[in-house]
């Protein structure tokens, strides 16, 4: 199906709303019936009619098809968060007894999840270096039931062939679910690959804007629709009508935002490599990725978002780097208009921090959609900090 036609007109029908070309917010809470036999056959099958928007609603329903068709799944589930979409797609699939492999150092609350959640009821996780295929075959255990992934993750970037971990897991009846943020599914389509559930935060790329929170859980419809009729509706995650709609506007620039990001990327990839207060600059798509060749099979792309490691010898070498940016913003999160910066010793206590730990020197970017050479000249002022 054609990118263009997913995120222009796929599930758009235009003549049930005066032929309006943006879709109408149904910001509405609740759904009529014109007799009672309607609305006994919505309330045995809530996922095939609207009944009531904590379920599905006219304008989700538009955005919800569109992501599914970018992810080449048979259908999804759109969260007011991606820890939302997280958390579901777990605790769906989970019972007490059961164990879970996940990579290493995933995302914060994926990793609460799996730490001080979980083990309340019983779930227990082994957490694996998942560049090696040979860490998951030694991790599972007759109890375990999910593989969670994250490739790439938001740091380091380490990559899990995706491939041969499905084979793996679908081997040993285990189910895999991944958080695809990094990529999105411009970049990178993990059921295409075998995995089985793909997550994403919508509050990235595709919302595009910073002033939405979004996630996305993609896969079978069996699966999407049993999480839809218990979890998902139980715990009330759902996205808002007004929303949804930022998201499906969010959609239509989508590709045109990741291209003129990805070719800014590159520029600054190349400016930070050749600085001489720079020691290493870490990006799937550079030729001195340790996994190049795995991201180059699996990955489209990778864009906006990179790590690079200074040359510094106290802590508040690294801060005053920050600091002294004018343009480039100091926060997290990533995929939006705007580009953004986060140091690695801004997340721990200043007593942890070790000069000669190269991950203690990290500092994330996200390139924006600024000019590459007003990035650099922002860059230059933070590197005179140093």
């Amino acid at each position: 199906m054609n990118i263009s036609y997913i995120v222009n007109e796929l599930a758009e029908d235009r003549e049930n709303y005066y032929n309006a070309v943006a879709p109408p917010i149904m910001q509405s809470s609740n759904f009529a019936f014109a007799n009672c036999e309607e609305m006994r056959s919505a309330l045995a099958d809530e996922y095939s009619t609207f009944l009531y928007s904590r379920g599905l609603n006219p304008t989700v329903d538009i955005l919800r098809k569109k992501l599914a068709a970018l992810d080449h799944a048979e259908d999804c589930l759109v969260f007011n968060s991606g820890v939302a979409a997280i958390f579901v797609a777990i605790l769906a699939n989970i019972k007490s007894g059961d164990h879970i492999i996940s990579v290493s150092k995933p995302y914060t609350w994926a990793e609460k999840l799996f730490n001080v959640i979980l083990p309340r009821f019983g779930v227990t996780t082994s957490f694996i270096d998942g560049c090696d295929i040979a860490n998951f075959k030694r991790a599972i255990l007759p109890s375990t039931t999910i593989i969670y992934l994250e490739s790439p993750n938001s740091w380091d970037f380490a990559l899990q062939d995706l491939k041969a971990v499905a084979e793996l897991a679908k081997l040993n009846g285990i189910l895999t679910i991944i958080d695809n943020s990094y990529c999105t599914s411009i970049y990178q389509k993990p059921i295409d690959l075998g995995i089985d559930i793909v997550l994403q935060s919508g509050t990235k790329y595709i919302g595009g804007h910073s002033d939405t929170l979004a996630g996305v859980l993609s896969g079978k419809r069996v699966m999407i629709e049993r999480i839809f009729a218990s979890e998902y509706n139980n715990i009330g995650s759902g996205i808002s009508p007004f929303n949804a709609w930022l998201l499906i506007r969010g959609l239509r620039t989508l590709p045109m935002r990741i291209e003129r990001i990805t070719k800014s990327t590159f520029q600054i990839l190349e400016y930070l490599k050749s600085h001489e207060k720079v020691e290493r600059v870490i990006f799937p798509f550079d030729e001195s990725f340790p996994q190049y060749a795995l991201a180059k099979q699996q990955m489209k792309g990778a864009c906006g978002l990179l790590t690079f490691i200074v040359k510094a010898t106290k802590r508040e070498q690294i801060e005053n780097f920050c600091n002294r940016l004018q343009h480039i913003l100091l926060a997290v999160s990533w995929g939006g208009y705007e580009s953004l910066i986060v140091a690695k010793c801004v997340c721990m206590a200043t007593a942890d921090f070790d000069a000669t730990n190269p991950a203690h020197r990290m500092i994330r970017m996200y390139v924006g959609l600024e000019e590459p050479a007003y990035l650099i000249e922002d860059l230059e002022l933070g590197f005179s900090g140093i």
